[in-house]
């Protein structure tokens, strides 16, 4: 017979080298699932690096402790990197809390986004046109195709303006250049207590909630993009305008307009979007002058006024975004009294096209698919 004592060691080892065995098999299913979530993740090299959508159509938040200076010098850099750009591509706007990271690192970054995604050899950083004097630039100590965004000398926030609309500042950085932006960084180092927030709004979502009968009219325009705001300011500005080259070789003069596609293919989603905005788009050419305005004043208003297609951040300290100039629009908040400061570096891309075989982003269930594995 075997005493009680034994029976109760016997049964204790037994219980040991299951749970052991537990423990082996949950570690075992663990490695596979976080293995099968890398390889079935639609950015696997980011798989590691948690990120938050913000809304379901635009906007990506990276929780810390991701820092961007770390990414560029990971040993698998150039996949994590080139799928950052196709999440800022798909996503619209990406967002990096308290970044450690100079802006010569900006300039690498944006420099590498545009590469890995494809961008023509002939395409840089961009340089605005009236950002350029030795006055400015010695004071702040910046490369001439970093901007210094800054509401040092501003407007006054408080009083009558001739422009109430806050609505009016929607934008796509550069889009009166004929080779416009891809992608675009922004650093904030320096805030105001409170305020001065930035919206984006996504132009995928903005053409797919139009009507059949109505894109298919939008498709095929060309609308003339002008920045007759910056040739005023240089006309009253000491300052002498830079000509060009600014980031593309197309990119010279000092007419600052360009003609582009209403609806523009995106190169590196294969999706539709709505390519004009409130604060550059003057005139569709195919329309009549009347015509032109009605349509352009409804499509500032479809953008503005459906908040379901924007996301709005609030900016800490050394925050970070990055964005697609292609598929987004953007504005700043002017209800801020204090500072606001940093730097923003504009990667150039390609030439506005349409390519009629390109597809609405609501015509790829994929898409949201890979929202529930992410």
């Amino acid at each position: 017979m075997f005493s009680a004592s034994l029976v109760l060691t016997r049964t204790k080892r037994t219980a040991s080298l299951l749970s052991a065995r537990a423990q082996h098999l949950r570690t075992a299913l663990v490695g596979r699932s976080l293995a099968t979530k890398a390889r079935t993740h639609p950015f696997h090299a980011l798989a590691p690096f948690e990120h938050i959508d913000e809304t379901p159509v635009i906007g990506t938040r990276f929780p810390q402790p991701t820092q961007l200076s770390t990414l560029l010098r990971l040993s698998n850099s150039d996949d994590v990197l080139k799928d950052l750009a196709r999440l800022a591509s798909h996503r619209g706007v990406l967002f990096f809390h308290e970044q450690n990271i100079s802006a010569e690192q900006l300039r690498e970054l944006a420099k590498r986004l545009g590469e890995l995604a494809g961008k023509p050899a002939t395409s840089t950083l961009h340089i605005y046109p009236n950002d350029y004097s030795d006055t400015v630039k010695s004071k702040n100590s910046l490369p001439q195709d970093v901007m210094d965004i800054s509401s040092e000398g501003g407007a006054s926030r408080t009083g009558f303006s001739e422009t109430a609309r806050a609505s009016d500042g929607w934008h796509s950085d550069t889009s009166f250049e004929p080779v416009p932006s891809d992608y675009a960084i922004l650093k904030l180092h320096t805030l105001p207590p409170i305020g001065g927030d930035t919206l984006w709004a996504s132009g995928y979502e903005a053409y797919d909630k139009l009507s059949p009968a109505y894109r298919k009219f939008l498709e095929g325009l060309t609308a003339l993009l002008d920045a007759k705001g910056v040739r005023e300011e240089l006309a009253k500005s000491k300052d002498n305008a830079f000509h060009g080259p600014r980031g593309s070789p197309e990119n010279i003069g000092a007419a600052l307009k360009a003609i582009h596609p209403v609806i523009r293919s995106h190169p590196v989603t294969r999706f539709k979007t709505l390519f004009v905005n409130k604060f550059y788009t003057t005139r569709i050419l195919e329309l009549t002058e009347d015509e032109s305005n009605d349509v352009l004043a409804y499509l500032a208003r479809h953008v503005s006024e459906n908040h379901d297609l924007q996301v709005r951040f609030r900016w800490g300290k050394d925050d970070v975004a990055i964005w697609d100039n292609r598929c987004t629009m953007h504005t700043a908040t002017m209800d801020y009294a204090g500072l606001r400061q940093g730097d923003r570096v504009a990667s150039i891309g390609e030439r506005p096209y349409f390519d009629p075989k390109s597809r609405s982003r609501r015509e790829r269930p994929e898409i949201r698919a890979w929202q529930e594995i992410i």
